[in-house]
């Protein structure tokens, strides 16, 4: 699987390292994506999803069901 987030659709960005000398090389910054498990009681059924710690706190204050409505809307989780 990629490196995207399956809540907020965040993925990873491309910059430069920055030298002392200002010589700049690139680079890629990566988003903090952990593997959590969710309870949908609708459904009766865990579901494992790959989440930045953002779209964790996405979670935690629209709930799950709507997360991942939101999620489907904009393509990020299928």
């Amino acid at each position: 699987m990629s490196r995207i987030c399956q809540i907020t659709g965040k993925k990873v960005m491309v910059g430069n390292n920055v030298s002392h000398s200002n010589r700049k090389t690139k680079r890629r910054f990566y988003p903090n994506l952990q593997v959590k498990k969710f309870y949908i009681a609708e459904e009766d059924k865990w579901i494992s999803l790959k989440v930045s710690t953002s779209g964790l706190r996405t979670v935690d204050k629209k709930g799950i069901t709507a997360a991942l409505q939101d999620a489907k809307a904009k393509g990020y989780y299928k």
